[in-house]
């Protein structure tokens, strides 16, 4: 997937009669490229964590509402999905025992990340994480940014485009992401999808810290 577009935390379904065998190869070239590139790593060995991340860097000032403010040159950590860990969603929709895999592998991911921050001491000016989160429409990105919250997420008003070459590269990145789309389940794709709601979403350092590191030490 492209720069800066997580899309958080949401899996395509499958089932598609149709052979998109060589769109999911170039797909798959394109975000390889792009992750390299871009420098968006794993940070766990586990299949069960469904993230991958890049410290970036904040645009703008942020105040979270645990009273953390954020810079603008402030690190923080973008949220990536790790496709092929993603539990697949079932052809007719998600399902109760869907939700459940996903929120375990939400809540794994996120001591994963914890216990990364905990140990990596260059990564302690990190102040945040953040996920950029692209979806359908502002209804889906509204409900995404509702079940992100669960997980201590706050959404972050996006601004618009500021220049035509911004718009863009928000339309390219949604044409990567109807891609994908259509190379894992072409029944879901649609026009309408080239153009994508883009919602932004904050955890601090510390709520992160105080959610899921009391977890890891509960585990020892």
């Amino acid at each position: 997937m492209a720069a800066r577009r997580s899309t958080f935390p949401i899996a395509e379904t499958q089932g598609t009669d149709f052979d998109h065998t060589w769109i999911r190869a170039l797909v798959t070239a394109i975000d390889d490229r792009l992750r390299l590139r871009q420098g968006v790593k794993e940070f766990s060995r586990s299949q069960d964590c469904i993230f991958r991340i890049q410290i970036s860097r904040a645009n703008e000032k942020v105040v979270l509402s645990d009273g953390t403010r954020l810079r603008a040159n402030d690190r923080v950590v973008d949220l990536h999905l790790w496709n092929e860990h993603v539990p697949l969603m079932p052809p007719r929709g998600p399902t109760l025992a869907w939700a459940r895999q996903m929120n375990r592998a939400l809540d794994f991911s996120l001591r994963e990340l914890a216990e990364l921050l905990k140990r990596r001491q260059d990564l302690n000016d990190v102040v945040a994480i953040r996920a950029n989160m692209k979806f359908g429409s502002a209804e889906q990105s509204d409900q995404l940014a509702r079940i992100s919250g669960r997980y201590g997420f706050e959404r972050i008003p996006a601004r618009p485009p500021a220049s035509p070459g911004e718009r863009l590269r928000r339309l390219g990145e949604s044409i990567l992401i109807c891609m994908m789309v259509l190379a894992r389940n072409a029944a879901a794709f649609r026009f309408s999808g080239l153009w994508r709601d883009c919602t932004v979403v904050f955890l601090s350092r510390r709520s992160l810290m105080q959610r899921y590191e009391l977890r890891n030490h509960s585990r020892d």
